[in-house]
């Protein structure tokens, strides 16, 4: 991979321990794909690693393939009065949203609903990444859709837009070079996190919809946002379809005993966390399980496999008969 380097940006405390920020250097502006959080930290080795390749950061642009804060938290620090910030719309609607609207108030209260205990949501405001190390001012991004292209020195790049993960996720792709810069779409060794948020989106499908579109490309080099650089898109695409299968039979198998809320459901299901029981499970792994078993639950929903309930504000799942 001529002229393109990854930087390892620890993430403290956190089961990923780290996201990969790729840097294409060029002859005229180089980009930074995904940058870590706001902390000192991950500040620390970027700048080491920007230095090391010789990056001047006013010749620099930033890519964020989504704007979960460990791939776009330390933006803020790296832009200057020359740098673009490419993304998409959506992903820039959320960020504004999450830093100055209501979007973690109605998270929040959808979760309540699927059956989260309050005190333990409580818990999540207090230890929630995007809360802890998150931006607090605004960004100005230059917004790429699907297709658009992207050219950084010899590479010619096509974005491609690969809603699942996150509503705008973008993948960058360099059919020449058969190489893709994947974000959390794509990910070896984990699953990335697939969450329902709101009543009003279907994740589940949409990302399995995304992998498909990715499935059609000729690919060689898989360039992810956390673990290992790996080869064999296909097949790992192949696995991550297996994975959501898997669990939307699982997800079944536990509501033909009786009707549970997402929150009941996801502490019997089987997760790859090293604890005992549910009830020893990092608050925010709980948020994280509990959010794919909504994803699944509203999949399963849509497509007529169950059913829901509201009452008193509170949701009940149970199989069609």
């Amino acid at each position: 991979m001529a002229n393109i380097f990854k930087i390892e940006i620890p993430l403290p405390n956190s089961p990923l321990q780290f996201v990969n920020s790729y840097v294409i250097k060029a002859p005229d502006r180089n980009l930074i794909v995904d940058t870590g959080m706001n902390q000192e930290e991950c500040m620390n080795v970027m700048k080491g690693g920007l230095s090391e390749l010789g990056i001047d950061l006013k010749n620099t642009d930033l890519f964020i393939t989504h704007s979960h804060i460990d791939h776009l938290g330390l933006a803020s620090k790296l832009i200057t009065g020359e740098t673009t910030i490419y993304s998409s719309e959506p992903e820039a609607e959320r960020f504004d949203h999450m830093v100055f609207g209501d979007l973690w108030g109605k998270m929040i209260n959808f979760t309540y609903m699927n059956g989260f205990p309050e005190k333990e949501l409580k818990e999540i405001l207090n230890h929630h990444p995007a809360e802890l190390y998150g931006l607090k001012e605004n960004l100005r991004f230059k917004f790429l859709e699907d297709d658009d292209t992207l050219g950084i020195g010899n590479y010619h790049f096509k974005c491609i837009k690969t809603p699942g993960h996150s509503k705008g996720h973008l993948c960058l792709y360099e059919p020449e070079r058969k190489i893709l810069i994947s974000g959390d779409h794509i990910l070896d060794g984990i699953t990335p996190n697939i969450s329902l948020r709101s009543n009003t989106e279907n994740p589940l499908r949409e990302y399995l919809m995304s992998l498909d579109k990715i499935y059609n490309l000729d690919i060689e080099l898989v360039l992810p946002g956390h673990r290992n650089i790996f080869k064999k898109c296909k097949e790992r695409i192949n696995e991550l379809k297996w994975h959501h299968q898997k669990r939307s039979e699982e997800t079944t198998s536990f509501l033909e005993k009786a009707g549970m809320n997402a929150y009941q459901l996801a502490s019997l299901m089987s997760w790859e966390v090293d604890c005992d029981s549910w009830d020893s499970f990092p608050v925010m792994q709980k948020w994280f399980a509990v959010g794919e078993v909504m994803a699944h639950l509203k999949y399963l929903e849509e497509i007529g496999v169950i059913q829901k309930e509201v009452s008193d504000q509170k949701v009940i799942y149970s199989l069609n008969s």
